[in-house]
C-alpha cells in the first residue's frame, strides 16, 4: 500500500511548513482520516438494542463490584497475580491489536505475535481481525456516523453504549470496504480468529482463576471474581476510556481541529494510550506519544522486545515534524518533556 497523508489539513491550510517544505505525515494502513465522507441528510436510523450484550455487560459489572468486596480477603499473591493479568491483557490490546495489527507501527517476530495474540484473548475485546477492522474505521471516519464509537453521541455511547446497540449502517459499509489483506495474510491473526471463543474461555477466565486456586490455595470465589471478573472489567473500562474520556477531556497541543485529547489519567490506566491528540495526528508512531516511555508501559515493552530482537522497524515521528505540526495546528498548550 502506498504511503498517504494521515489527515487533511484545516480549511485554508496548505499542509506546508512556513519554510515551504511539505509535511511528510504518512501512514501505510487505512487509518487515514477521510474528509470526503459525508453523513446522510435526514433522520438517523433507529437505535436497535442488543439485549444479550446489555444483560451480559450488566452481569459482568455486578460481578466486578462483588469482586471489589473480596479484595480484603485476597492474598498478596492473588493481588499480584491480578496485576500481572491486567498488564498482560492490557498489552494484548495496546502493543498487540492496536499498535501492531491496527496501525502496523512496528514489526513483531512470530513468538511475539503469538504472545500478543494470547494476551489479546485474555483481554476479550473481540478477535484481532474484528478489533483492527473497527479501529481502522474509527480513525478513517472519526466522530462521524461511520465511527463505531462516535464521541459526538456522548460519553456513554462512546464508552460502552456502542456495544449495546446495533452498529450504524455506515460503520458496517465502510468496514467492508477496507483493505484488510495484511490481517488475512497473518497466520497468527487467522488462527486466533478461528479459535477465539475457546481461547477467551481459557485465557480470560480459566487461567486467571486456576493459577491462584491451584498454586497457592486461594479460595475459588476470590480467584474467580478478583483476577478473573474484576481484572477483566477494569481492563475493559480502561480501554473504553480511550474512546470516551480521551475524546472529550484534555488539551490538544498537536491538532486543535480534532476532538481527541491528551489525557494523562487515561494514559496511566490504559498503559500508554491516553496521548490521544498525538495519536490521531500521527497514528503511525509506534509510541503513540511524543514522550517515549513516560506514562507509557507499552512503549517500554516494545522497546524491550526490540532489545531482545523480537521486534524491529519501529516507526517514529521526527522532532522537527512534531514541532512544525504544533506550531501549525496546535492549541498552544504544548510543553516539552
Amino acid at each position: 500500500m502506498t504511503e498517504t497523508e494521515t489527515r487533511s489539513h484545516p480549511a485554508g491550510d496548505t499542509g506546508k511548513q512556513q519554510n515551504g517544505h511539505v509535511m511528510a505525515e504518512t501512514s501505510t494502513v487505512e487509518d487515514v482520516f477521510d474528509h470526503t465522507y459525508k453523513e446522510k441528510d435526514g433522520p438517523k436510523p433507529p437505535m436497535i438494542l442488543v439485549w444479550r450484550n446489555i444483560i451480559l455487560m450488566s452481569l459482568l459489572h455486578m460481578g466486578a463490584l462483588y469482586g471489589l468486596t473480596l479484595i480484603p480477603y485476597a492474598s498478596s499473591l492473588t493481588l499480584a497475580w491480578s496485576a500481572v493479568c491486567y498488564l498482560i491483557s492490557g498489552l494484548g490490546v495496546t502493543a498487540g491489536v492496536h499498535r501492531l495489527w491496527s496501525h502496523r507501527s512496528y514489526k513483531a517476530s512470530f513468538p511475539l505475535r503469538v504472545f500478543l495474540a494470547l494476551a489479546n484473548s485474555m483481554a476479550f475485546q473481540n478477535d484481532i481481525y474484528e478489533w483492527s477492522r473497527d479501529h481502522r474505521v474509527h480513525h478513517k471516519y472519526t466522530e462521524t456516523d461511520a465511527d463505531p464509537h462516535n464521541a459526538m453521541r456522548g460519553f456513554f455511547f462512546s464508552h460502552i453504549g456502542w456495544l449495546l446497540v446495533r452498529k450504524h449502517p455506515d460503520v458496517i459499509a465502510k468496514g467492508q470496504k477496507l483493505d484488510l489483506s495484511d490481517l488475512k495474510a497473518d497466520k497468527v491473526v487467522m488462527f486466533q480468529r478461528r479459535h477465539y471463543k475457546l481461547s477467551v474461555v481459557l485465557l480470560c477466565f480459566v487461567v486467571p482463576t486456576v493459577v491462584p486456586f491451584f498454586f497457592w490455595g486461594e479460595s475459588l470465589a476470590v480467584a474467580y471474581f478478583v483476577p478473573g471478573l474484576l481484572r477483566y472489567t477494569l481492563v475493559l473500562n480502561a480501554s473504553w476510556l480511550v474512546n470516551s474520556a480521551a475524546h472529550m477531556w484534555g488539551n490538544r497541543p498537536y491538532d486543535k481541529s480534532i476532538n481527541p485529547r491528551e489525557n494523562s489519567l487515561v494514559a496511566f490506566g490504559a498503559i500508554g494510550e491516553g496521548f490521544h491528540n498525538y495519536h490521531h495526528t500521527f497514528p503511525f508512531d509506534y509510541s503513540t506519544s511524543e514522550f517515549g516511555c513516560k506514562l507509557n508501559l507499552t512503549t517500554a515493552f516494545i522497546n524491550l522486545m526490540c532489545f531482545l530482537g523480537w521486534a524491529k522497524d519501529c516507526r517514529r515521528v521526527s522532532k522537527e515534524m512534531i514541532m512544525a505540526r504544533i506550531q501549525r495546528t496546535g492549541d498552544g498548550s504544548h510543553k516539552s518533556g
